[in-house]
């Protein structure tokens, strides 16, 4: 009887010391409520080919190819788009950044972040891509905000070299005098596989954060594994870098017999309207493939079942194999939605495109 009195008193505690819990299940939200809410991002239009190829030729890192994991900003004041991507050299990755001026051509690619010190967490590669933005509305601009005279980013890091994504995975903070540059902002990573926390849903590797700053309180939500099994979760920060755990992980599970049977992964978030919108990656039923989830308070989530788009869509073959990893911008010239993903198929691992509103040089989706 003391035995269970005291797991009692310490399941207790561990919730009521955790940051910012919601206390109690928030209702589901109902079908039809999901449906309205998801048909602003259905009935894409295709862009013909990839916007930043396979193989895309960066000067002085010529052997970096399979490009991936786009991510989209403004500098405040400009009007130039800026996107962060990885590549890989069959070491590891790094991560790279481009200037367009209409979301379609980019230029100027040249690195943003490299690899890590020897030895350390974040050796065999450092991915870009959880930026710390002035406003996570959906139509936001996405300008990068700064906090404390500098730009921030969350980032996915791996420790060896010598192979794809070697596990167990870590991730750390990185800082930015000008947003384009960027190096660690802690020698100390802020999520990894050691912590005691630790989850059996992620206890093999840690992927990818993404970053939303809400009511002055930090979220970082995650994918992670669990053998071949990926899962995303949550965790909390005040100051970007000392982070908690959600004690009610994973957020977004995987479904069984759905689209996202094996990996719900790479999640991000936007506020659109009274509520929260979640695209992220499932694999499942044959495929990758873009989903949507929702939430009224960043914590509780309810997912869409079918798809937003699923792999092998595209006409030209470009997303046969993988249609993932996306990043969604809005832009105001022309009121159209830009979703630039990974786009993996007959011309081999690179960002595609796809936009709400036909512009020059796209498709309709049948």
């Amino acid at each position: 009887m003391k035995t269970l009195i005291y797991s009692f008193v310490c399941l207790c505690l561990t919730f009521a010391n955790a940051p910012f819990f919601a206390w109690g299940a928030e209702a589901v939200i109902e079908q039809e409520v999901l449906n309205r809410w998801a048909a602003p991002y259905r009935g894409w239009h295709y862009y013909k080919d990839h916007v930043i190829p396979s193989d895309p030729h960066i000067r002085g890192f010529e052997e970096f190819k399979n490009t991936d994991v786009p991510t989209v900003y403004r500098l405040p004041g400009e009007k130039t788009w800026r996107m962060t991507f990885i590549a890989f050299n069959g070491k590891g990755y790094n991560s790279f950044v481009a200037d367009s001026e209409d979301l379609v051509h980019w230029t100027n690619l040249r690195l943003a972040m490299g690899f890590g010190p020897e030895g350390q967490f974040d050796h065999g590669g450092r991915v870009l891509g959880a930026f710390l933005y002035e406003s996570y509305d959906l139509k936001a601009p996405r300008v990068l905000k700064k906090r404390q005279e500098k730009y921030w980013s969350l980032y996915g890091a791996y420790p060896r070299q010598g192979g794809y994504e070697l596990r167990p995975g870590y991730e750390g903070v990185a800082s930015s005098a000008d947003g384009l540059t960027w190096e660690r902002a802690s020698d100390q990573y802020i999520l990894s596989v050691h912590e005691p926390e630790v989850g059996a849903w992620e206890k093999d590797c840690i992927y990818q954060p993404w970053l939303v700053e809400h009511d002055g309180r930090f979220y970082n939500f995650y994918n992670a594994a669990d053998g071949g099994h990926e899962q995303t979760g949550l965790a909390f920060s005040e100051n970007l870098l000392d982070w908690k755990r959600h004690p009610a992980n994973p957020v977004i599970p995987t479904t069984k017999d759905g689209y996202d049977e094996r990996f719900a992964s790479d999640p991000k978030v936007f506020r659109d309207g009274d509520h929260w919108t979640m695209i992220y990656f499932g694999v499942g039923r044959g495929g990758a493939h873009i989903m949507i989830a929702f939430s009224r308070d960043l914590i509780h989530w309810t997912k869409h079942p079918e798809p937003l788009y699923k792999a092998g869509g595209h006409p030209e073959g470009l997303d046969k194999t993988y249609a993932h990893k996306i990043s969604l911008v809005h832009h105001p010239e022309n009121d159209t939605l830009y979703m630039h993903y990974c786009a993996v198929g007959a011309k081999g691992r690179g960002i595609g495109l796809l936009t709400s509103q036909p512009i020059e040089g796209s498709i309709p989706m049948k």
